[in-house]
């Protein structure tokens, strides 16, 4: 059987949007959906004892609300559900070892005013060890198109641009193929965003002063871009690609790109020490300012 699409339930509004997100990711991907309610257990109880019924029934309750808004949606969507014991971040952890994605909501009810992104949320993407999927709340299926042509809202027009964060000093073949990946099954233009800054002055060698010139450089960096994407524009060659070279800082050119995407994808480096909670400085502003769905992409 194929590696599901899952999507964490917690009943929150932004767990419903992230559900209904993956419904339409898995009929893209043709996988089967599966649902995910954590069953965390009560700080005042010792590990292991069983959760009581009334928790239980909340959960069948944030399942099956999950469930009626995907068939609204999906129609034709094959879904199954569960309910895991444990703490929140384990069992999603445990759940995402078998999924070909994992969807989660960016942040859910405990989520504190003034965050974006929940500890749950932040916890499963910084240890995950394949791709993370973060929704917000207010995302639907229409976010998703360009608009139709009096500027209203609309499912029947092309995808928006699926945006990569792709570092050409370290391209990372799973982050970049995910990228791809996702363009063609959306049948969208994949946007490659580099973004490169000025090095100090005080940090040049004796031959190192060309690169203060910086038309030069960018012209440079856009060689690299291309070098390094020609390999995979061989092999989707269905797939438009544009490519971007930015002197600015990484967190800001990422938000701005993001804009008007229907997905951001950014690297996650494994650190192979799976406590350790990891997501880098640009991912981490990323999954908390960009306001489309964003896929955190593990990698060596």
């Amino acid at each position: 059987m194929p590696a599901p699409v899952i999507a964490g339930v917690d009943g929150s509004p932004e767990s419903l949007a992230a559900a209904e997100w993956a419904a339409r990711e898995a009929e893209r991907r043709d996988r089967p959906l599966r649902l995910i309610h954590a069953l965390d257990w009560h700080p005042a109880r010792p590990d292991g004892e069983p959760v009581d019924a009334t928790r239980r029934r909340s959960a069948l309750r944030a399942l099956r609300r999950a469930e009626e808004r995907i068939h609204g949606a999906v129609p034709a969507a094959h879904v199954t559900d569960e309910q895991m014991e444990g703490p929140a971040t384990a069992a999603l952890l445990k759940a995402a070892e078998r999924a070909e994605l994992l969807v989660l909501g960016s942040r859910g009810l405990t989520g504190l005013a003034g965050f974006l992104v929940g500890s749950v949320a932040l916890g499963v993407v910084g240890q995950a060890t394949g791709p993370v999927v973060l929704v917000r709340a207010e995302e639907d299926a229409a976010d998703e198109h360009l608009p139709a042509e009096g500027g209203g809202a609309s499912t029947r027009t092309g995808h928006r641009d699926v945006v990569l964060a792709l570092d050409v000093k370290d391209p990372c073949d799973e982050v970049i193929e995910f990228a791809f990946e996702a363009a063609r099954l959306r049948r969208a233009r994949l946007r490659a965003v580099h973004v490169w800054q000025s090095p100090p002055a005080f940090g040049l060698g004796p031959g190192d002063i060309a690169l203060v010139d910086d038309p030069c450089r960018a012209e440079e960096w856009q060689g690299f871009v291309s070098a390094v994407l020609q390999v995979w524009r061989d092999k989707y060659s269905d797939v438009e690609v544009l490519q971007t070279v930015v002197r600015e800082k990484p967190s800001t050119a990422l938000v701005r790109a993001a804009s008007g995407a229907s997905l951001l994808v950014v690297g996650r480096h494994l650190t192979g020490r799976p406590a350790i909670v990891r997501t880098g400085p640009v991912t981490h502003a990323a999954i908390r300012h960009v306001g489309c769905p964003v896929a955190v992409v593990p990698h060596h």
